[in-house]
């Protein structure tokens, strides 16, 4: 979703936590969500999610992609591709496929790297049990 340079549609994006909102409660769609506030719950979409460089989540992020720029306190499960850029500030563990972590980012924690095929095939164990 999220390339360098590129903008965030605004026009597709299904929840946007303004940069003056404070909320707090648990978040869960299938669109993107775009948080430029605060937020202190949970948040877990099945399409992609930005934070934006002024954002401070209290909570554990679950998405299929993401871009991080702000403050997170909290674990970051992504399916595909996580970038977390210069100023952002994670502290709790990070799972995802791929990830890009620009100078200058701070993370705090755990990162576990799995391939998308690896956590489906554990999910099908999960069920068979």
């Amino acid at each position: 979703m999220f390339k360098k340079d590129e903008e965030v549609n605004i026009k597709n994006t299904e929840t946007v936590i303004g940069q003056s909102i404070k909320v707090k409660g648990n978040f869960f769609g299938d669109g993107d969500i775009v948080v430029e506030g605060k937020l202190e719950g949970a948040i877990k979409t099945s399409n992609n999610l930005l934070v934006g460089p002024k954002a401070i989540i209290k909570a554990d992020v679950e998405a299929k992609t993401a871009k991080i720029s702000g403050e997170i306190t909290g674990n970051v499960v992504v399916e595909n591709f996580l970038e977390i850029t210069s100023t952002a500030k994670i502290n709790g563990d990070i799972s995802a496929s791929q990830i890009s972590v620009e100078s200058g980012a701070v993370f705090n924690g755990n990162c576990l790297m799995t391939k998308v095929e690896e956590k489906i095939e554990e999910k099908k164990d999960e069920i068979k049990k």
